[in-house]
């Protein structure tokens, strides 16, 4: 699986936005603490909009806050919003692919793949990143053998 540099952003933004105790961050604080580049920043903050996970506030004192509880976005939703689907296939979802008979098998191993992705993406949430504290089965996942080596 590729993770878009715009799903790296916005789970960066979201956290940053999460961690603020004192009212709005402005998009500049984010992109600045994140090292993330400020117009890039501003349309993954739009898609975020969009979702309803972030409101901006006008002002002197505005910026960006979280619109939601940070406990009900995952990062399964946040994918969603700013890349569409977690497993497609050309562009088709995985349930409506068409293939010839002779490889319709390859459609359960994408069903099954985006099902292993659920398992981990849907229950890991803003609030469990900001607090640093994983859920104990996704936390159990990165010390199995072989898991941190590249293949």
């Amino acid at each position: 699986m590729r993770i878009s540099a715009k799903v790296d952003y916005a789970l960066r933004a979201l956290v940053q936005i999460a961690r603020a105790e004192t009212g709005p961050v402005s998009a500049e604080d984010v992109a600045h603490a994140q090292q993330i580049p400020r117009n890039f920043l501003q349309a993954v903050l739009s898609d975020l909009r969009r979702a309803g996970f972030v409101a901006s506030r006008r002002g002197q004192s505005g910026g960006w806050v979280l619109d939601r509880d940070a406990a009900t976005i995952s990062i399964a939703d946040v994918i969603r919003a700013t890349d569409g689907p977690l497993v497609s296939i050309h562009g088709i979802r995985a349930e409506d692919v068409q293939y010839d008979p002779s490889v319709a098998v390859l459609q359960w191993v994408w069903i099954a793949v985006r099902s292993s992705l659920r398992e981990v993406l849907e229950n890991v949430t803003i609030a469990q990143l900001v607090s640093g504290e994983l859920p104990a089965d996704v936390a159990a996942r990165t010390s199995e053998s072989g898991v941190w080596e590249s293949r």
